[in-house]
């Protein structure tokens, strides 16, 4: 409890330094300034590149207005926390904000999210987006209240040195769980080496452990997490245990990286970093903008990486149709609910995301475009090889639960990720540990057996 508390006292005094060290509200006839809060990490710079531009067009087109660009460093997670500290103070609070897509819903409930029907439905652009990206930015009472700038979806990211070094045939199309064993089973047996694939799992990577992980499994076995039709959370169902029993086998054989690395925040960055470039990984679970991480300009540029990397759909469980799974999300552009200026921040939010910014966004951070425009542009179908193979698993993704709760049951199935690689508990107890944690959550007239 004691680091835990430390830490979020840390993340307090950073959201207070970063956020409330700002220029105090509009004063009353005086200059305009909008404050923009968003998250930049050294890998992920794309987001401030554009939003310096949107500064520039908003400014010269608005005298008396100044943009006052408030980055955030953190990763997801700690991003997510300082935002909130941010949002519960009018004083604190930003006009416009990067907001997370599960998000959206809880801080609607939490009423730090301004409704956008009445200022979309007289901006032109808005009839360019994708009405299924639309819908994440949606709240329960079916408005609209943030505007997506861009999706994406999960594939196998695979090196076919290590591969073929490993006599395993390519391009390489598992058709189940079975096979992705046997491959990573072949690599570990040419190579030891070689990490055969790797796995999120564990709550140090947060969001990335059921994005990129479990949720391929789950949804791969024809389960599950949440039941749309009765509204309630799915415990007790055999394609979570089967699910964490994958996990267990893949770390309990040594296929993947050692539980201590697993469990650190930062692994992705040795996936990206080094593992691949140096090929000394076999494949990943990860998203449609990984190119992003090697392409010209990129954290961690490898010019060989298009020549190098194959992609493949992740497999349903025994083959069954449709035969492969993947997860969406993706991230918006929100305006507070306290801010003093709305006018002016939905404008702000308009620059950013016109077609011009959105394609220098999309294409800097390898998104799959969500408005139409950008879809069409040479320079969107041309920015990486790998552009038609993960737009093409758009047609059987799956989203996560956009409910108010969403956030505690992700935490509640990483923690039984971590419990199973850990050898702390059995697939068959992590699972009944999570149908407790959900029905804590929820309570259990909120859930269903199945």
């Amino acid at each position: 409890m004691f680091p835990r508390a430390s830490k979020t006292a840390s993340l307090l005094a950073a959201a207070v330094l970063v956020l409330a060290a700002c220029t105090p509200a509009d004063p009353a006839g005086g200059d305009k300034t909008i404050k923009v809060a968003y998250q930049k990490t050294d890998s992920f710079t794309a987001l401030d590149t554009m939003l310096q531009e949107a500064k520039k067009e908003f400014e010269a087109a608005n005298q008396g207005v100044t943009v006052e660009l408030q980055p955030i460093q953190a990763n997801d997670d700690d991003y997510g926390t300082k935002l909130a500290l941010a949002l519960r103070s009018p004083s604190t609070a930003p006009d416009v904000f990067y907001e997370d897509t599960f998000k959206v819903r809880s801080d609607v409930d939490a009423g730090y999210l301004l409704n956008l029907d009445s200022r979309l439905a007289s901006w032109g652009d808005w009839a360019t987006f994708d009405n299924a990206a639309k819908e994440a930015g949606k709240a329960d009472d079916g408005g609209t209240y943030a505007v997506p700038l861009g999706t994406d979806t999960r594939a196998i990211w695979y090196n076919k040195k290590v591969f073929e070094a490993a006599g395993v045939g390519l391009p390489w199309h598992p058709s189940s769980w079975q096979d992705i064993l046997d491959t990573a089973r072949k690599i570990k047996a040419a190579n030891p080496d070689v990490i055969p694939f790797n796995m999120y799992a564990g709550k140090g990577t947060g969001e990335g452990t059921v994005m990129q992980g479990f949720y391929e499994l789950l949804y791969g076995t024809g389960a599950s997490l949440y039941d749309q039709d009765s509204k309630k959370w799915v415990v007790g169902s055999a394609g979570f245990k089967d699910s964490l029993t994958f996990l267990d086998t893949l770390y309990e054989e040594h296929l993947a990286v050692p539980p201590a690395e697993a469990l650190d925040p930062n692994v992705w960055k040795k996936v990206f970093g080094e593992w691949f470039p140096k090929a000394k990984l076999g494949a990943t679970v990860e998203g449609s903008y990984a190119p992003s991480f090697w392409q010209d300009g990129g954290s961690y540029a490898w010019p060989g990486y298009a020549q190098e990397m194959g992609v493949a759909p992740f497999p349903t469980q025994n083959g069954a149709a449709p035969g492969k799974v993947s997860m969406s999300g993706g991230w918006t552009l929100a305006v507070g609910a306290e801010t003093k200026q709305p006018d002016l921040a939905f404008n702000f939010l308009t620059t950013a995301l016109n077609a011009k910014n959105s394609l220098a966004f999309t294409v800097a951070s390898s998104q799959i475009a969500v408005r139409a425009d950008v879809a069409a542009d040479p320079g969107y179908q041309s920015a990486n090889p790998f552009v038609k193979d993960v737009s093409g698993l758009v047609s059987v993704t799956r989203f996560r639960p956009a409910t108010s709760d969403y956030p505690r049951i992700s935490a509640a199935v990483q923690e039984a990720t971590e419990a199973v690689i850990t050898g702390n508990r059995t697939p068959e107890q992590a699972a009944a540990d999570y149908d407790t944690a959900v029905a804590g959550i929820v309570g259990g007239d909120k859930t269903i057996r199945k």
